[in-house]
């Protein structure tokens, strides 16, 4: 009876970060136009992703991106620049990114406020079952090292950046600042700033009560009943629509398995009773769960900041994770606005976002 309010209590708590993340197609607040705002430079472009080759969900390899170049750019041919890393929600892809953080009005806001100039780039991570959890899977591809490497090598190789962690800024937003999380903690010898917007997933645990056990066991029956017969992860994924879609997405991500073959991955129930080792694997995911093992790393970062909503359920994780960092000693900007978990989104990159890696990121070739 443990295990399974236990599991139910995980599933519901994950309910709550996923539900958040369906929202992530919901109109913002856009802050209005700055006066005077130069235009930046907008590409559109492949990144190949060697870590990503071989993934046996059969998710392109050769992934889009979207790049803003300053105003500068063109003109001052010998300036380099530091590089911005956006990492965008489950449900999206970086175009659908580009409307919710409403770029690039709000990256020309920031220059035209004040903010230094710096290159932003946005890849995607969209997936069949529309989202990778930035996470390092046999079944979806190393999307962790395909931003952490694949995304910053090819950046540092076709732009002119400054090539080194003090000058790189790493960002996300709901998935994206799961993402943002899980990357940052174990990648700090690539990136020097980090800023985590509303992450969803910080917890399996979700901070929930005990939940209706009948009712989410009912549920994960009825889950594995409908894709039963899939004969490949896109059917699976029409078969599922909504949070069941959710429900694969992290199974792809964090409990891969190449010998289950369509799918390649493991649900965490079986019959819908919850399968121990499975569920290990789910709970092994959730940075709450693996901070300790990096509070190094978090410590080699120039600054670290984290806003969420008062509205927004994913708060209250938002919080655990502000509190160990303060409990390790570790410098953290923290805020809860007033906002849900979508509407102040465009505002907080123009307004907060920005101008904190103007601050803490290296605009030089020499600073340290």
């Amino acid at each position: 009876m443990k295990k399974s309010k236990l599991f139910c209590t995980m599933i519901l708590g994950m309910a709550a970060s996923l539900g958040s993340m369906l929202a992530a197609q919901v109109q913002t607040i856009v802050p209005p136009v700055v006066a005077g705002a130069k235009p930046v430079t907008v590409e559109h472009i492949k990144i190949h992703g060697a870590s990503l080759e071989g993934n046996l969900e059969g998710d392109v390899v050769d992934r889009d991106a979207i790049v803003f170049l300053p105003p500068t750019y063109a003109r001052e041919k010998s300036r380099r620049y530091p590089v911005v890393y956006a990492l965008h929600g489950f449900f999206i892809g970086a175009a659908q990114w580009t409307g919710e953080i409403h770029v690039p009005q709000t990256i020309e806001g920031a220059f035209a406020q004040g903010a230094k100039e710096m290159i932003v780039v946005l890849p995607d991570s969209k997936t069949i079952y529309n989202g990778s959890m930035y996470s390092s899977s046999a079944t979806t591809g190393d999307f962790e090292n395909y931003v952490a490497h694949d995304v910053v090598a090819y950046i540092d190789a076709h732009y002119r950046t400054i090539p080194k962690r003090e000058s790189r800024g790493l960002v996300g937003h709901s998935m994206g600042g799961y993402g943002a999380s899980r990357i940052g903690m174990k990648h700090s010898d690539v990136f020097g700033a980090l800023y985590i917007m509303s992450p969803c997933c910080l917890s399996p645990m979700g901070g929930g009560g005990p939940g209706p056990a009948d009712r989410m066991k009912e549920m994960a029956i009825a889950n594995e009943k409908k894709i039963a017969g899939a004969k490949s992860p896109s059917e699976a994924a029409a078969l599922l629509p909504g949070f069941g879609v959710a429900q694969l997405a992290t199974a792809a991500a964090w409990a891969p398995n190449p010998k289950n073959p369509p799918l390649f991955l493991d649900l965490p129930t079986k019959d819908g009773v919850p399968v121990q080792e499975i569920q290990a694997k789910f709970i092994a995911n959730a940075p709450l769960v693996f901070v300790d093992q990096y509070i190094r790393n978090l410590k080699q970062y120039r600054a670290i900041s984290m806003d969420v909503g008062d509205q927004d359920g994913l708060r209250f994780d938002t919080i655990k994770l502000h509190d160990i960092l303060d409990k390790y000693g570790i410098a953290n900007g923290f805020e809860i606005y007033s906002g849900t978990h979508t509407s102040a989104v465009a505002d907080r990159f123009q307004n907060h976002v920005m101008p904190f890696f103007s601050k803490n990121l290296c605009f030089t070739t020499t600073c340290q």
